[in-house]
């Protein structure tokens, strides 16, 4: 019983902190993307780019897809 009870009570610790639903970066928000501050040059300098942390550039079409 005491078992299940340090297991119970250790997820409730550990689910109760961490995710608040925000992004570490600005430019990781879509809603960002568009803005100076998420596209060069202004952001080269810090290495903020939206490209830079998200891993590929949003407004390029995949490989392989076609717009119909």
């Amino acid at each position: 019983m005491k078992t299940i009870f340090g297991i119970l009570f250790i997820s409730l610790i550990l689910s109760s902190c961490g995710y608040e639903g925000r992004y570490r970066y600005k430019c990781q928000d879509p809603a960002n993307w568009e803005s100076s501050k998420c596209n060069p040059p202004e952001c080269k300098v810090t290495g903020t780019c939206t490209t830079d942390i998200i891993g590929f550039d949003p407004n390029e079409q995949p490989e392989g897809e076609t717009n119909e």
